[in-house]
């Protein structure tokens, strides 16, 4: 099997959110734009996606250091009463590649940016693409998962506390 050794890819874009710092949960209600790269990209390139009521963002977590990556398994959040297991059975930040994918909401499409919610990247965060979501990409079949993520996801959609 011959594997690249490096693979560069360049922003389409970059999220805008009130979000300045990762948080592990409270990601319900979040509104942010997608600004795309205006030297690249024009209203042509959106044309069409306000036909679908969500989309999948690609991004990067480009402000994690090298020594807070995982290569290979660890306690999800650190928690010792869930089971140690590999990075590629979390959702983590903390990947080899360091990238994010995201279901979110579509509520609207301008010219050169969309907004999205439900897109738990903070400000600045950059974006590598941006696909219609497809109900016929959902998974076929029952969708199975251990206890331990489900009890990780409980809150994660939930709206910040405003008090």
């Amino acid at each position: 099997m011959r594997m690249a050794s490096e693979f560069a890819v360049v922003p389409i874009g970059v999220v805008r959110s009130a979000a300045d710092a990762p948080v592990d949960d409270v990601w319900g209600g979040a509104i942010c734009r997608v600004e795309l790269d205006a030297a690249r990209f024009t209203s042509k390139s959106l044309a069409g996606l306000e036909e679908f009521s969500h989309v999948e963002i690609v991004f990067v977590f480009d402000r994690l250091k090298e020594s807070d990556i995982e290569y290979g398994a660890r306690h999800p959040r650190g928690r010792k009463d869930w089971p140690v297991t590999g990075i590629f059975a979390q959702r983590g930040k903390n990947r080899p590649n360091r990238l994010g994918v995201t279901v979110c909401r579509l509520t609207a499409v301008s010219d050169s940016w969309i907004e999205v919610e439900g897109l738990d990247a903070i400000d600045g965060t950059p974006v590598l693409d941006i696909k219609p979501y497809m109900r016929e990409f959902a998974p076929k079949g029952d969708v199975r998962q251990p206890a331990w993520a489900s009890e990780l996801m409980a809150h994660y959609w939930d709206p910040p506390d405003r008090n």
